[in-house]
């Protein structure tokens, strides 16, 4: 345990410059979302990317590669269906470390996106002296806009602020259930020095030598954007019951629901719950349990 630290002071005393920000993400078949993840990013203060590719065959990898081309981003190729989300987030966040000389990372989903409240960049609320920052995550809701032609993700603007506590049974079984409004975990920023592992999948991280240094901060949130389109909802649900059939991968109830509901050709029926109405927007609004605000497109 002694040669990490020793390595980051060493890091400390030789770095120059301002705080080196970089972001971990692993994608699979994420094609209508993963430039727009990183160009906002980009603008957000992140100074360099790690991208693991767990095999897409959606145009993804293309993508990747035209980006590599205008920003400092590293492809890894994960071709194992596994799903080692923890083990891979924890490679990666030592691949930024090592490779791309990080001070702090962000292990990051493709269907999310970090902001910094205040605006400006996301380097401002933190420091290298850092060892994990918890920072609150919003699920992202839908209105009836999103069932009209040329609809996109981004002009969202209905935040889910005070999720509703489904119990476990709930989430799995229960029918008059909107999975979009329920309570998520929150995500990390790492200090890649002095990382152990990354856990449960990458929103929580065991940090060895530097504990002290471990906060929450309010003014970075993340705005989940889990369902962006029928088709892209299906096609998730489908390489998860891939995963659950084939492999030990760990994931939450409401993937467990959604696999039970394909297999019941109920899939679709449970799209439509995710679509709030103007009088339901009304009620959440009023009970504090959904907020309007910006859309992506302008933060």
């Amino acid at each position: 345990m002694l040669l990490k630290p020793l390595q980051y002071w060493w890091h400390r005393l030789t770095r120059k410059g301002e705080l080196r920000l970089a972001m971990t993400i692993l994608v699979k078949n994420e094609a209508d979302i993963i430039e727009d993840n990183v160009r906002f990013h980009a603008r957000q203060g992140v100074d360099c990317f790690v991208v693991m590719d767990n095999g897409s065959d959606d145009g993804t990898r293309q993508i990747l590669e035209k980006l590599k081309s205008e920003f400092d981003l590293h492809i890894i190729d994960q071709p194992a269906q596994n799903y080692q989300q923890a083990a891979w987030m924890t490679q990666l966040a030592e691949y930024a470390r090592s490779v791309m000389n990080a001070d702090l990372v962000i292990s990051n989903d493709a269907d999310e996106f970090w902001v910094s409240e205040s605006g400006g960049s996301l380097k401002q609320h933190l420091s290298a002296n850092d060892s994990v920052v918890t920072v609150k995550r919003h699920n992202m809701a839908l209105s009836e806009e999103a069932l009209e032609p040329g609809y996109h993700y981004m002009n969202s603007n209905l935040v889910v602020k005070n999720p509703i506590m489904y119990d476990s049974n709930a989430q799995i079984n229960e029918s008059a259930v909107s999975m979009l409004l329920v309570k998520i975990s929150p995500k990390t920023i790492v200090n890649p020095h002095g990382l152990i592992k990354m856990k449960g999948g990458n929103h929580r991280a065991k940090h060895g030598w530097r504990l002290i240094n471990k906060r929450d901060e309010s003014n970075i949130h993340v705005y989940h954007y889990p369902i962006r389109s029928y088709q892209q909802f299906e096609a998730n649900i489908q390489n998860r019951k891939r995963l659950l059939e084939t492999t030990n991968a760990r994931m939450g109830d409401h993937y467990r629901r959604w696999v039970k509901l394909l297999d019941e050709g109920l899939l679709e029926q449970e799209f439509r719950k995710f679509i709030l109405s103007d009088s339901d927007i009304q009620v959440t609004n009023r009970l504090g349990i959904t907020q309007v605000d910006k859309p992506l497109e302008e933060r």
